[in-house]
């Protein structure tokens, strides 16, 4: 028979989950910093569409695209994390919902925010690659060793999920 002093704790314990929540609103909000920072960079490329090189343009579109590929991985982050760790979300019928919503694990999130870093950190490389002749050839080889790093630890860790997961499933 537990007591109420056992019941007590694991009403708190499991109630903690909930100082989660204002983690979550922060990274919202980080989220309308970067839509502000998306559409400063979009005003700055049609600014100056006229009078930039190719280069220029491609650094500035890669700039956006890093931008949001950031903010898709917050997302993810957000509703994946809010629903792993605090409460499921209530879709009502007729509501839209991105597909993998709800399909997410803690598990399957460090992989797919491995993979986030690792083409947002191609995304670096190239733009570091597109200024080759403005780069100290020892950033650049640094930067392809941190690519590199980031390349083999989200590999690592897809194949650390595969096995917990066909380990799971096995048992």
């Amino acid at each position: 028979m537990r007591g109420r002093f056992e019941r007590t704790v694991e009403r708190w314990i499991l109630g903690s989950r909930w100082l989660l929540t204002p983690f979550y609103l922060g990274l919202i909000l980080v989220i309308v910093a970067l839509a502000i920072t998306f559409f400063r960079e979009l005003w700055h490329l049609y600014a100056t569409i006229f009078a930039a090189g190719e280069a220029e343009v491609v650094l500035l579109v890669l700039s956006l695209v890093d931008v949001v590929l950031v903010a898709n991985l917050l997302i993810m982050v957000v509703i994946s994390g809010y629903e792993n760790f605090v409460s499921d979300i209530d879709i009502a019928e007729g509501e839209e919902a991105p597909d993998w919503m709800g399909k997410i694990d803690a598990g399957n999130l460090k992989v797919k925010v491995a993979a986030a870093i690792v083409a947002i950190s191609s995304i670096h490389l190239l733009r570091a690659f597109l200024n080759i002749h403005e780069l100290p050839e020892s950033k650049i080889v640094l930067l392809m060793i941190m690519h590199l790093v980031f390349v083999l630890s989200a590999l690592l860790l897809a194949y650390l999920d595969k096995i917990t997961t066909h380990g799971a499933k096995g048992h």
